[in-house]
């Protein structure tokens, strides 16, 4: 079985709870020992700009710059799509700490033979 994880969001400020939910499950994995890996697609990549992960998605929901916080202190790692990034005339030279402009070649390099754990937002 293998101890990885994938979280694919694709949904960013637009709906901020999908985006909270997504989160909770990476840290979860990610403070659990399992190596795991944010893929960012379509609006999400946008949350690889500094000063994205902000804001709270529901009452009572933890705010995503403290789940971002403990997804990179956990060990957590983004994959941004580059060519969402593209897409959207975003700068990729200023990505959030953990995250690196990587399409699904890279991102199946990174599952590797044992495969991984997914869930997609």
């Amino acid at each position: 079985m293998s101890n990885k994880a994938v979280v694919s969001l694709t949904t960013g400020a637009e709906d901020l709870e999908k985006v909270t939910v997504a989160f909770l499950v990476a840290v979860g994995a990610a403070e659990t020992g399992r190596e795991t890996m944010m893929f960012l697609t379509q609006e999400a990549v946008r949350l690889a700009l500094p000063g994205q992960l902000t804001g709270v998605g529901c009452p009572g929901c933890p705010s995503l710059d403290s789940l971002a916080e403990r997804y990179l202190a956990a060990g957590g790692r983004y994959f941004v799509c580059p060519i969402c990034v593209d897409a959207r005339g975003l700068d990729a030279s200023v990505l959030i700490d953990g995250a690196e402009l990587n399409g699904t070649i890279p991102l199946w390099n990174w599952i590797g033979e044992s495969g991984a754990t997914s869930f997609s937002y």
